[in-house]
């Protein structure tokens, strides 16, 4: 039988064994944590308020002014966007589904943008009846399919309120004929004249009005950049050769769509590209959320630098030899194209790796290294989810951290029973 060999990353060398807070060494931020949780029992995830702050802060630093819309799937939890909204510079919320959309103003939140199309007659429905709702909600729509759709939806509907609409324009990249493409597969909507034609469609719907234009460019927002090698030039010149068309091209949709509809905002970007969008002159508004928690997929930016401010804690289970450890649970595998990136990153203590043959476990997880001769039955490992919102898809409870204290807890979305996906 082979020896167990540790699993790469897929991603380049980051911050692994964090100079945490202000430059705190590793050691002494998982002293603070196990002393701010010593009265817990793991499986538990943590907010560290200190760096959910100073993140907060340098958002708002790089907006340069503009507003941020929160986007909740990368927060999951309401009292911390309570506490987000509540600092200058944050204004309403993007959300990622109308039932979450609808929950969150039954609540007392205004001012939410659904990020996404909606398919749930029943919930447009409870929308078009609710005038509270109604005035505080945003559906995004990109076709007339989407428009019929919600007509049928609200046709029984009496009284039936004014839906206001966002118009979802495609942000990506294409370059010699269409052979490169760079950005997410979303909006059919791309060029000025289908802006205008879709716009003018909204306008002559009774009960429809469109109040917004969002276009999100992921291959800028959602890739770090912090890479090297050829790999790295390429992408930086892709990501270079985006920003100016789609500066271009994002102005002239919303002077096309200006014509057919009062736009009360224009949003853009994502915590990967604030301090490039916001220079855009048609942006009013910037959309972020998981540099807020600053998980691990967002070590590996150049302009920006953040603090883990989201994390979770492992007991270990078992020793199976003296540089191996075994920890509860921990396969808690992040969205999007399958790889080793997509796995939570033992934290802390630094200098821990998973098995190869073994990876993220259902019920338990192999972690190995030097670290693990010091680490004993009981102990905690502490790890950081590669994404934001998603950790908060399996624990109930955040728990509020200040220095070495905890001082509160916050429900997340599924610890008052909701799970919206």
């Amino acid at each position: 039988m082979t020896a167990p060999s540790d699993l790469p990353t897929g991603l380049p060398a980051g911050p692994s064994a964090p100079a945490g807070a202000g430059g705190e060494p590793s050691a002494g931020l998982r002293r603070r944590y196990d002393r701010a949780t010593a009265d817990l029992e793991p499986p538990l995830a943590i907010v560290d308020l200190d760096a959910l702050r100073a993140n907060a802060a340098d958002l708002v630093r790089r907006a340069g002014g503009k507003p941020i819309r929160v986007a909740s799937k990368s927060v999951r939890c309401r009292a911390v966007l309570e506490r987000v909204l509540a600092m200058d510079g944050f204004s309403g919320i993007l959300a990622f589904t109308l039932p979450e959309a609808l929950w969150l103003a039954g609540h007392g939140f205004t001012d939410i943008v659904v990020a996404y199309p909606t398919a749930d007659r029943r919930a447009i429905a409870r929308l078009a009846a609710d005038p509270d709702a109604a005035r505080e909600i945003t559906l995004m729509v990109d076709d007339l399919a989407h428009l019929d759709l919600i007509e049928s939806a609200v046709r029984d509907v009496r009284p039936r309120h004014e839906l206001r609409l966002c118009l979802d324009v495609d942000a990506g990249y294409r370059a010699f004929g269409g052979l490169l493409r760079a950005g997410a597969l979303r909006s059919p909507v791309r060029e000025p004249a289908q802006a205008a034609e879709l716009a003018r469609a909204i306008a002559a719907r009774p009960g429809m009005r469109l109040v917004g234009l969002m276009a999100y460019e992921a291959q800028i927002a959602g890739v770090g950049d912090r890479v090297g090698g050829p790999y790295g030039h390429v992408l930086r010149w892709v990501q270079r050769r985006s920003q100016r068309e789609l500066a271009l091209r994002r102005a002239a949709v919303v002077r096309a769509v200006r014509r057919h509809a009062e736009l009360e905002f224009v949003n853009g970007g994502g915590t990967g590209s604030v301090e490039k969008t916001t220079q855009e002159e048609a942006v009013t508004e910037i959309a972020a959320g998981s540099g807020l928690f600053h998980p691990r997929l967002f070590d590996f930016y150049r302009s920006f630098r953040g603090r883990p401010a989201a994390l979770f804690a492992l007991p270990v289970v078992r020793r199976p030899g003296g540089d191996v450890v075994t920890v509860l649970g921990g396969g808690y595998v992040a969205s999007g194209p399958p790889g080793a990136d997509r796995l939570p990153q033992p934290y802390l203590p630094a200098g821990l790796r998973y098995s190869r043959n073994e990876g993220a476990g259902e019920v338990q997880t192999p972690l190995l290294g030097r670290a693990a001769r010091k680490l004993r039955v009981g102990d905690r490992v502490w790890f950081r989810h590669a994404k934001a919102g998603e950790l908060c898809e399996r624990f109930d409870v955040l728990h509020l951290v200040e220095g070495d204290r905890r001082v509160g807890e916050a429900p997340t979305y599924r610890g008052e029973g909701q799970a919206f996906l």
